[in-house]
């Protein structure tokens, strides 16, 4: 929804209507249910073409201004924590967590054939998430190392990658998790960095949320002894609730992460981190660093995005700790 313009919004309605599977407050709802518990809501005008627009303009006002941050705060190196969904992984071995230490990720162009095969609206959003050209993304083989070799002394135990495999979408190119960071956030002036992948989605071995914050503080007091004195950014890529909104959770949220309050992070039932709402563990690693560095977070917006009556669609939040 960040990628597409707001009158495509609604063409993903088709697959939320088709998903017999809505998580919400830790319950699971067909559309139509959603639709009637939320009727109250009146999401409908929340989900007009006017709204939309108003919302869009929002979002991609604060990625504007997360770019002119990055731009002016040019790291040397760049750790980003993101989630992969079957881009690169396979049902039969997804890791809890995953280090790259390899020398470069690649960006791959994507096919017509491979974009006529994808769900209604998702083939739109890919330039925003791919280069237009084969491009070769450097990495920090010395720094995804040390971070691995620390995680085993931490008695994390995460698995390696020096390449990206072909996930079951039948592509090895970098997850769309950071090539959106790389093409909206950093305006595809990426420095040498270090993907991180952690299994936000997939039952059974996602991360508890406590154990994500763990880990974060682990990377950050990692990336403190690295031999070499280098400025490093942390990333946290992905959404806040989706794919059906929630207004309340994401403020819960966004407060903790404000306040740098840990117990409230790390003490959320599990089961209100399902389905895309589960990237918010993204952010609970990263949490997990800056306040290891000992660093505030400051909220750009935070913007509701709906795109049905049935409360579907995307909570973006905007963030930066410096």
């Amino acid at each position: 929804m960040l990628s597409i313009a707001p009158e495509y919004w609604p063409d993903r309605v088709l697959a939320d209507r088709a998903n017999p599977k809505h998580f919400y407050n830790g319950k699971i709802c067909t559309f139509d249910e959603m639709a009637e518990l939320r009727r109250s809501e009146n999401l409908a005008e929340q989900a007009s073409s006017e709204v939309r627009e108003e919302r869009h303009t929002r979002c991609q006002a604060a990625l504007a201004q997360l770019g002119d941050i990055y731009l002016a705060n040019r790291p040397d190196v760049a750790v980003i924590v993101g989630n992969d969904q079957m881009e690169i992984f396979k049902a039969d071995h997804i890791p809890a967590f995953a280090i790259f230490w390899g020398g470069y990720v690649e960006g791959i162009p994507r096919t017509p054939e491979f974009l006529a095969k994808l769900p209604p609206g998702i083939a739109r959003a890919e330039l925003d998430r791919t280069p237009s050209i084969y491009t070769q993304y450097p990495c920090v083989p010395d720094l995804g190392r040390h971070l691995i070799r620390s995680a085993m002394q931490a008695k994390f135990d995460p698995a390696q990658l020096t390449r990206l495999p072909e996930g079951e979408i039948g592509s090895n190119a970098v997850p769309h998790a950071f090539g959106f960071i790389y093409r909206r956030v950093m305006r595809d002036q990426v420095p040498p960095q270090v993907p991180v992948l952690v299994n936000t989605f997939y039952p059974p071995n996602q991360p508890t949320a406590a154990r994500c914050y763990e880990f974060g503080q682990m990377l950050a007091r990692a990336v403190a002894a690295w031999e070499l004195d280098e400025t490093v950014v942390f990333v946290a890529s992905g959404g806040l609730s989706h794919f059906v909104v929630n207004e309340e959770f994401d403020h819960a949220i966004l407060n903790a992460l404000c306040a740098g309050d840990a117990h409230a992070l790390t003490s959320l039932p599990e089961n209100m981190f399902e389905s895309g709402t589960s990237e918010i563990k993204n952010w609970i690693v990263v949490a997990g660093a800056m306040a290891e560095a000992g660093l505030k977070m400051t909220l750009i917006d935070y913007v509701p995005c709906y795109r049905s009556e049935a409360g579907t669609g995307s909570g973006m939040g905007f963030a930066y700790w410096r």
